[in-house]
């Protein structure tokens, strides 16, 4: 039953976020068309051309872009109310940058005494860098279930967001959430919370998140003790490039992520006066960062799911094969039939994720 309420609050969340409306401003379809299979030809012929986009992006992300640089964000952000079988609370991270944490606790987790004690991911909310928050009910009850499925703690960031606070400002916010993290005295971390068996985990521009924030981590990964990081969760993550992939062709006009509405996101994210093929935004370029080799050598592993309707999972691909052509413990879940943003739309989708990240936690605590 539980799963069932997930779906139906979820519904108006989605609307907004991603745009996905008719005239009347309501949801006209939940799903985008049934994406192509893999084994369909991406031939110059039968691709979109993304340069002629279909939509208008600031409307698609309900944005508009102001004089002085900013954007006003036309929609609110519905925020969870409805009973659930996680506890949350919010602490402040840095009051001047008005960044803060949420903690999910499951009701029934484990007895302070005991030795079982559970992994904790750190989790960082999707949106492009320029929307969204860790209220957002979208990620909200994702993280709630999570903790319910895996199960675990939960710590989500409220990072700083763009073209306000341009990147690297999320990065360095969810760095300074890590420092917090192996300081705290905070109860719910402190009786519940094994610090040696951590993940870093994020969806779309979240997963960008965990990936830059975890080559950070892993370059001073002493200083962090006692907290141990054991991997990276990224789920269907967002990263671009100046040349465009064939998947990005194929999926131009996305009702989901159209090439225009990630191009946009990144214009406004990236720091200004640099292209697409920034490391922020190209994880591949110039073969990767060096600290890659520290991922390997610390022997973290490295979960990357993603699936066969999204533009994006061409990068995530080229991804997977930088790092393992690096020696880094990869595992690529990619599926059919899915799109950017699926998982918390589809509840068997959903389910399947919690089944891969529990079986990936297994295995990274049974090889560390």
């Amino acid at each position: 039953a539980r799963v069932y309420i997930y779906i139906y609050i979820y519904t108006p969340a989605t609307i907004q976020i991603l745009g996905i409306r008719n005239s009347a401003g309501l949801l006209e379809n939940r799903r985008p068309p049934q994406s192509p299979s893999s084994s369909v030809s991406t031939t110059e012929s039968n691709m979109s051309d993304p340069t002629n986009p279909t939509v208008d992006p600031y409307e698609l992300l309900q944005i508009v872009r102001n004089s002085d640089g900013s954007i006003t964000r036309q929609f609110l952000i519905p925020n969870t109310d409805h009973p659930s079988p996680v506890l949350t609370k919010d602490v402040p991270l840095n009051r001047s940058n008005n960044t803060w944490l949420r903690i999910f606790l499951r009701r029934q987790a484990p007895d302070s005494s005991s030795s079982n004690k559970l992994p904790l991911i750190v989790y960082f909310h999707g949106g492009g860098f320029i929307l969204c928050s860790a209220a957002s009910s979208l990620f909200h009850d994702f993280c709630s279930m999570i903790a319910v499925e895996i199960p675990s703690v939960i710590v989500s960031v409220e990072y700083r967001l763009a073209p306000e606070h341009r990147l690297p400002a999320a990065y360095d916010d969810c760095v300074e959430a890590l420092h917090w993290i192996k300081t705290t005295q905070d109860e719910w971390l402190t009786n519940f919370v094994d610090f040696s068996n951590c993940y870093l985990m994020g969806s779309s521009a979240g997963g960008n998140i965990a990936y830059h924030v975890g080559l950070r981590a892993a370059a001073v990964d002493v200083d962090l003790e006692p907290l141990t990081i054991r991997g990276l969760i990224l789920h269907q993550p967002f990263f671009g490039g100046t040349k465009r992939t064939s998947s990005e062709m194929r999926l131009a006009n996305d009702k989901v992520l159209p090439v225009c509405a990630s191009d946009l996101m990144w214009d406004l994210g990236l720091p200004i006066g640099v292209d697409r093929d920034h490391e922020y935004c190209n994880p591949t370029v110039g073969g990767g960062s060096h600290l890659c080799d520290r991922i390997r050598s610390l022997g973290w592993k490295v979960l990357v799911t993603g699936y066969d309707g999204d533009p994006l999972i061409d990068r995530q691909i080229e991804l997977v094969k930088m790092l393992e052509e690096k020696g880094v413990q990869m595992v690529g879940k990619f599926g059919e039939g899915g799109y950017h943003g699926v998982d918390f739309f589809e509840p068997s989708k959903a389910k399947a994720l919690y089944v891969v990240m529990k079986d990936f936690i297994l295995s990274s605590v049974s090889t560390a």
